[in-house]
């Protein structure tokens, strides 16, 4: 069973820009800058990322929830046009306070501030980072999470939601559902104004999305795509630019192993610290890093309903 997202790895152009960008903007500090080891990039299955630049980003907040920039030449799909990772979800105080803070900046709002329809107590805005990807940054006040999500501890705080762009949402929500054990939500329409506007379409054109409940605190959103979205294009031995991977925690990497990309690496350094790690992929071309924790999962947040 997945028990939590510990990181989603952003392939950029610039890496040094985009830390300063998310330092200077957003309050992330830096915990680790170096080039990618080629036992890392091998387990991976993508040799070619031995040697790039990378940086690791951490919450102000101390959260073990990471942001790892890694370099790329390639150009990423447009957001919301390619399936697989599309969006990182943030914990924010108040989008509200954000949005003038990122005026000027690296950063640029799509979607401003507005309630969200299914739980109109939470409050969310869209924007795209440095290098094109999607961001949504999101106020979740306590005791308002039906799914036991938490709420930000500082102004800018963790990842806790990641968004999957399906083409079959049913195969999708079953592939978490009985790969990792996890309960999943019955698709549902719902209006997403950001995903219509990149297609073209009405804005009250509704989309169907599902919900992976990890056990807490992180949740992994599929979305149904319009039927022209397509796999995103990635040379051999590479990762996707843009929202490249996305890391999450398992007790154990022995149920997993016939499905990896290539066998698992033990791995120094945050995140991994040591613990092995691998590499499977999911219906719809996403990369989903598999890291070994040997530790319960961490006890839910005070004020928060399971």
């Amino acid at each position: 069973m997945l028990s939590a997202i510990v990181a989603v790895t952003l392939l950029v152009p610039d890496v040094g820009a985009a830390e300063r960008a998310y330092g200077e903007v957003l309050d992330y500090q830096t915990v680790e800058r170096g080039r990618i080891a080629p036992e890392q990039a091998g387990g991976w299955n993508a040799a070619a990322l031995a040697g790039r630049e990378y940086v690791l980003l951490q919450p102000p907040s101390g959260e073990p929830v990471y942001l790892r920039m890694v370099e790329t030449d390639a150009s990423p799909s447009p957001a919301l046009k390619a399936l697989g990772w599309n969006a990182t979800e943030i914990l924010v105080e108040d989008p509200a306070l954000l949005a003038p803070k990122l005026a000027g900046t690296a950063f640029r709002v799509i979607g401003p501030p507005a309630p969200l329809e299914i739980n109109p107590a939470v409050t969310a805005m869209q924007a795209l980072g440095p290098a094109g990807e999607l961001l949504y940054f999101t106020r979740m006040p306590a005791g308002q999470s039906k799914f036991g999500l938490g709420s930000a501890t500082s102004f800018v705080d963790r990842v806790f939601i990641v968004v999957v762009g399906a083409q079959d949402i049913r195969r999708t929500l079953d592939f978490y559902a009985t790969t990792f054990g996890l309960p999943v939500t019955e698709p549902a329409p719902s209006r997403v104004e950001i995903l219509a506007d990149a297609w073209g379409l009405p804005r009250e054109q509704r989309f169907l999305l599902g919900i992976v409940r990890l056990p807490q605190r992180f949740l992994v959103e599929v979305d149904q795509y319009p039927s022209g979205a397509a796999p995103r294009e990635v040379e051999p031995g590479e990762l996707p630019a843009g929202m490249a991977m996305v890391s999450f925690a398992v007790d154990s990497l022995e149920p997993f192993l016939p499905q990896l990309v290539a066998p698992p690496r033990a791995l120094s350094g945050p995140p991994y610290d040591g613990r092995r790690a691998g590499v499977m992929m999911g219906p719809d071309g996403e990369h989903i890093e598999l890291i070994e924790s040997g530790s319960p999962a961490a006890p839910p947040e005070p004020g928060d309903t399971p």
